[in-house]
């Protein structure tokens, strides 16, 4: 079954620079930032108080039921957000299709973390009785994946891959795979994630991670400028529909482009660093274009997992250098998280839709506020302006806490 060929025919996006596709990809060509200061709470005392927040977002416009927005977490009400709209993109809302043969695996890096810390804020102040009988449901991390599959009676293999950073690649990964062996044809992919509240940016500011760039947010996340002082959260989801070549044929779906390969690895090597070598990442990368049977001087661009960390983006510089020898100075790179923020488990599939209108539209969207790039970080990343380029095989990268990799490789569709 292995020659089953896999598509992506539907796309669906929440992001700070965007509540729905068109917006998100012409903010993204125009190199438009989603960072600002975080109103969502009394940020004073924070070592970070900027964030890329989803605003203008209505989850009822979402739910059939209302009394599910109060029983849901917000990376959940996010989750299902983009699967909508990744349903009506692909035309599947309107088809009758085998729901015994349709899976989902929408998954978070963290899941409910608002739920976990405003129940735990009720128990200590109100005492047990008072903590929601929601309270676990609401935080699982595999709710959102539960609940899409719950609105559109989808039977089909149905989980969450929690990878950290890594999660929507994984995702959107094991969908691919299990349609080549056969054991469904159809998925909704992707992840979804909201953390941007104040246990979230106290932890991770507590790890040094974040950029404390606070006179300027929107120029903050700045992937490989030598003034690069950590990554800026942000919250959103991402999820596509990838399904079976013959499947979309048949029912006349548009098709974005074939997804041909897909890599994992482990670093084995630190909590929250890349080795300095950066061969986690070259592992994934090797084992996703062998999938792909394509060579490392065929790819066109990479969206690289770059989040504009001192560490991180000089690895995986050097993975891509290890990868693709004398090509890594023509291959175009960009990173997107310049312009959103770093999305954590949604951020992978955000990437993917990104790479699918790349290779569409033929355009590579730009890394903004790279004004000089460090040390060692020398390749094309197609500073500060959008470029157009013919894009037949693009290469999507991310990695997460714990030492996770994941690539996947999407190729146009020529039939």
């Amino acid at each position: 079954m292995n020659d089953r060929r896999v598509v992506i025919t539907g796309l669906g996006v929440v992001t700070p620079i965007g509540n729905d596709l068109e917006t998100f990809w012409e903010n993204l060509k125009n190199g438009i930032s989603g960072i600002s200061p975080v109103d969502a709470f009394d940020t004073t005392g924070y070592d970070c108080r900027f964030g890329g927040q989803v605003r203008n977002f209505e989850p009822k416009n979402y739910f059939n039921n209302p009394k599910d927005v109060r029983r849901t977490d917000r990376f959940a009400q996010l989750a299902m957000a983009a699967a909508k709209m990744a349903m009506t993109d692909s035309g599947l809302e309107t088809e009758k299709v085998d729901r015994e043969r349709f899976g989902v695996i929408v998954s978070s890096g963290i899941g409910g973390l608002k739920t976990l810390e405003d129940q735990h804020s009720a128990l200590l102040d109100k005492g047990p009785s008072r903590v929601s009988p929601f309270t676990i449901p609401m935080l699982i991390s595999n709710m959102a994946s539960g609940l899409i599959s719950m609105e559109y009676n989808l039977q089909g293999p149905n989980f969450c891959i929690a990878t950290a950073c890594a999660t929507s690649n994984n995702a959107i990964g094991e969908s691919w795979r299990m349609i080549k062996f056969g054991d469904a044809d159809i998925f909704l992919a992707g992840g979804s994630e909201a953390s941007l509240i104040p246990i979230g940016m106290a932890a991770f500011a507590s790890m040094k991670a974040l950029s404390t760039r606070n006179d300027d947010p929107q120029r903050a996340s700045r992937p490989w400028d030598r003034d690069r002082d950590g990554f800026v959260m942000s919250e959103g989801a991402g999820v596509v529909v990838v399904e079976e070549l013959e499947h979309a044929k048949a029912r006349g779906a548009t098709i974005y482009c074939e997804l041909t390969g897909y890599g994992l690895s482990a670093d084995a090597h630190h909590m929250t660093a890349p080795p300095p070598d950066g061969m986690g990442a070259v592992r994934a990368m090797r084992m996703a274009l062998k999938h792909a049977q394509v060579r490392p001087d065929q790819i066109d661009y990479v969206n690289a997992h770059a989040t504009s960390t001192g560490l991180g983006d000089l690895c995986e510089t050097r993975a891509i250098k290890t990868v693709f020898g004398d090509h890594a100075k023509s291959v175009s790179i960009s990173s997107t998280k310049s312009m959103t923020g770093h999305l954590l488990g949604g951020a992978g599939a955000v990437e993917m839709a990104a790479c699918a209108l790349a290779i569409r539209d033929s355009v590579i969207p730009p890394t903004i506020n790279l004004d000089n790039p460090d040390e060692g970080c020398d390749l094309d990343y197609t500073p500060h302006l959008a470029k157009e380029k013919k894009v037949r095989v693009a290469v999507n990268n991310s990695f997460g806490f714990g030492g996770h990799n994941a690539t996947l490789v999407a190729s146009e569709f020529t039939g």
